[in-house]
């Protein structure tokens, strides 16, 4: 594996960088880290000599490997900037770790241990050499596994002159809360046959059916009082909000709906004596019931405020991203990603993704973009894990799409 190492070191490099997303800032990117690594990145693309390289005050960066084999179709790959902010700490300490069956020890000190019997899924890696955060953040294996895993396919391509077709990379940032960068990038700078995006998890994961998003907001102001004279002059928002919480169906909640079963998410409720705000979201891969829902919640609303004419109740609806499956553009991307698969004899693990990827967002523009995997486990979490191996095969994969890119 002559790029494996270089692959683990420019991961190594790239958590070095604490960039993690700031759902509270209306700033793109929400936090100065990630424009720090997007100008590491452009120093890197520079240096391995890509051309029209662009790196925007909003730290989408962009470049271009020209073809050394003009008939091959030209490729892109895309990968986020930022890291999840879960309340752990922003910065990573990684670490080389064997698995040899029994519970490891990520931080003696904190007493931070991943225990097999809890964490069943990395019984698969048995005496594989894994690499894991000290416990105390997530890895940042998302989304910083499929940068590295990019750059060092473009070191790879200078490097062996390996006949390639024009190839363009994007990093975009704040992908964690909201895909806003990719909402933001202009597919001008992207004028790609193909494009993937690398983002989701254990070796062989294909993803190209997510949901279609969208969030709801509720602005519910009621009339305060005092207790001793509230009759017939306090208006409670707060128990208005139980009441329109109270009109969705308890079993299509993320607790209770799996594979293609969509749901309304009450997600916050926060509230006093003059105001509630109530979140909501909603999820579904079938672009119709999608539809459905929202219209639900308006029929919801409108029947509150005749309840509560006292009451004013404002509704914002806002659509997040959109199943990639539904694109109308060519679905040949996907055809070249599963003879990639094929000619390195991975088998594909496709399933309908109860999220969605950057590619959702391109998708929308009339880019099919479907995703494929980094390799690494329990996302989102202190115990997120990357083996190796399934590191390297995810670099293999990128190199596969660019070889057979007819």
């Amino acid at each position: 594996m002559p790029y494996s190492k270089l692959q683990v070191e420019k991961f190594f490099s790239y958590l070095s960088i604490p960039s993690q997303s700031d759902a509270t800032s209306n700033t793109l990117p929400s936090s100065k880290g990630q424009y720090k690594l997007a100008e590491l990145l452009a120093q890197e693309l520079h240096s391995l000599g890509l051309e029209e390289i662009k790196l925007q005050p909003n730290a989408i960066l962009t470049a271009k490997l020209p073809a050394n084999a003009p008939k091959k179709k030209s490729i892109g790959f895309c990968a986020h900037l930022d890291t999840v902010d879960v309340g752990l700490s922003a910065e990573i300490h990684p670490q080389i770790l064997r698995f040899e069956g029994k519970p490891l020890v990520l931080n003696a000190e904190k007493n931070i241990i991943l225990d097999p019997s809890l964490r069943p899924e990395i019984m698969k890696y048995m005496d594989e050499e894994i690499i894991f955060s000290d416990g105390t953040s997530v890895l940042g294996a998302d989304d910083k596994a499929a940068i590295a895993t990019i750059m060092t396919l473009l070191t790879y391509l200078v490097n062996e002159n390996a006949p390639h077709g024009d190839v363009y990379v994007c990093f975009v940032p704040d992908e964690e809360i909201g895909l806003q960068g990719a909402k933001a990038l202009d597919l001008k700078d992207f004028p790609v046959d193909f494009a993937y995006t690398i983002d989701c998890c254990k070796e062989g994961e294909l993803i190209y059916e997510t949901f279609n998003a969208g969030s709801a907001t509720l602005t519910i102001k009621g009339v305060s009082a005092h207790p001793m004279n509230a009759k017939g002059i306090l208006l409670n928002p707060t128990l208005v909000a139980v009441d329109i919480i109270n009109c969705f169906d308890r079993l299509q909640t993320p607790e209770n709906t799996a594979g293609y079963e969509g749901y309304i998410w009450v997600q916050e409720l926060h509230s006093n004596q003059a105001q509630a705000t109530l979140t909501l979201n909603i999820r579904d891969h079938n672009k119709t019931k999608y539809e459905e829902k929202k219209a639900y919640i308006k029929e919801v609303v409108a029947l509150a405020q005749s309840r509560y004419p006292r009451a004013k109740i404002e509704l914002n609806i806002q659509d997040i991203y959109a199943n990639i499956a539904d694109c109308p553009s060519s679905k040949d991307a996907l055809t070249l990603l599963k003879n990639a698969f094929a000619s390195l004899h991975i088998t594909p693990h496709t399933f309908p993704m109860r999220g969605g990827t950057d590619g959702s967002a391109l998708s929308a523009k009339g880019l099919f973009v479907p995703n494929f995997f980094t390799g690494a486990h329990n996302f989102h979490s202190p115990f997120e894990f990357l083996p190796l191996k399934a590191f390297y095969r995810s670099f293999e994969v990128a190199r596969a799409i660019v070889s057979l890119a007819e």
